[in-house]
């Protein structure tokens, strides 16, 4: 496929104003001028009509297909609030890709999603990067697990008082973090000790030992500084790979994050600070972490935020501060990076998926129309 006539946005390169792609084999093969064109192409051609084209959107972190839409508790998957800890919990096994929310992530241009379960526990579970084209979850994946899902701050605290158990406090929050990443530890230690028998398999403390290793990184839900500071803490006791999820109150402490080298995946920014954790929301906090040095992403959360309004969220940005090319990339590559996927996606780069959205005008221009998708250098029809 041969993609004609457009602004080409590579991510990690600048801007080509009349541009083309070159797609083979599903994968990007080069982008250029349009005087670089190809003029003995013999393939499928489509014309951007001075369009805008670029990398398919990513969203770093969200629930899509774990909450059925229009669905109660029957196609509620996304919070087993019934074990405070549960990091065996995969989020390929809740996934319905049969969700109508999957066809308007395609529909949006958002090809690439982080997807998996909430933050009732404080150790939820297992995210998943997957492709949002398909009827089987297993043929959409890119990398699974991805993530291991954290959660501090009100959602544990709310969730287990009203069953009058523990955790009701972030002290107890905290406490059951360390006690099963202690257990983990220990557990590893004995299977590597070849002078002790084996200890019993356990299906929870397997599930964290790619954590303690440092290859599976942890997503630490948090909102306010105090809670983002306990993430921080915990990890570095154990030495963890970690991104910080929200970081509502990132802003004021966006000195302190870059010092110790935290990225933070921003948002939902739509929608009103609906409890005390989001008092100090601003459409700022994106800018205000990325000029203190702070590695960003900006996510929906899908379903607080639909997930079609993902370039919406990343306009948002703009109006906080955000260049127009950095809230792009907030959304292409730089998720990609923390999601540990930018070797197959997040931007027009030669050998990786041919993931692309062509739009009327520029992506973030509300007015745009997203006029083709393409996946896997398939085009995609809705």
């Amino acid at each position: 496929m041969l993609i004609v006539n457009g602004t080409v946005h590579p991510i990690d390169a600048p801007d080509i104003p009349n541009g083309f792609v070159d797609v083979r084999e599903g994968k990007i093969w080069r982008v250029g001028f349009m005087e670089q064109c190809p003029s003995d192409w013999e393939g499928e051609v489509l014309d951007a009509n001075q369009g805008h084209i670029l990398p398919g959107f990513i969203d770093a972190h969200c629930h899509l297909g774990m909450f059925g839409d229009s669905l109660g508790f029957e196609g509620d998957d996304g919070n087993e609030s019934t074990d405070p800890c549960t990091p065996h919990l995969r989020a390929i096994d809740a996934i319905n890709p049969l969700d109508r929310c999957f066809q308007e992530a395609r529909a949006a241009g958002v090809t690439t999603v982080m997807t998996g379960p909430g933050s009732a526990n404080p150790i939820s579970g297992q995210f998943a990067a997957l492709k949002t084209n398909g009827t089987w979850v297993d043929t959409m994946l890119r990398k699974a697990p991805a993530a291991m899902k954290l959660a501090l701050g009100e959602n544990p605290k709310c969730v287990y008082n009203e069953r009058h158990e523990t955790p009701v406090t972030r002290m107890a929050t905290a406490a059951i973090l360390r006690e099963n990443l202690a257990k983990a530890a220990e557990y590893r230690d004995k299977l590597r000790d070849e002078e002790e028998d084996s200890p019993d398999y356990d299906a929870k403390l397997e599930a964290l030992l790619p954590v303690l290793d440092g290859t599976l990184p942890v997503h630490i839900h948090a909102h306010r500084a105090d809670d983002i500071a306990t993430g921080v803490r915990i990890c570095k006791e154990f030495q963890l790979n970690y991104v910080i999820v929200h970081g509502t109150e990132g802003h004021l402490i966006a000195d302190l994050l870059a010092q110790e080298k935290a990225a933070v995946i921003t948002g939902p920014c739509l929608g009103d600070r609906s409890k005390p954790e989001l008092a100090n929301m601003t459409l700022e906090n994106p800018a205000k972490l990325l000029r203190a040095g702070v590695k960003i992403a900006i996510c929906t959360d899908h379903p607080e935020v639909p997930i079609q309004y993902l370039p919406l969220c990343a306009a948002l940005g703009v109006r906080g501060g955000l260049t127009p090319e950095e809230a792009l990339a907030a959304i292409t590559l730089w998720p990609a990076e923390l999601c540990g996927i930018a070797d197959r996606v997040g931007s027009l780069t030669q050998g990786k998926d041919a993931d692309l959205v062509i739009t009327s005008g520029h992506p973030l221009d509300w007015l745009s129309r997203v006029t083709a998708v393409i996946m896997d250098g398939e085009k995609i029809t809705e």
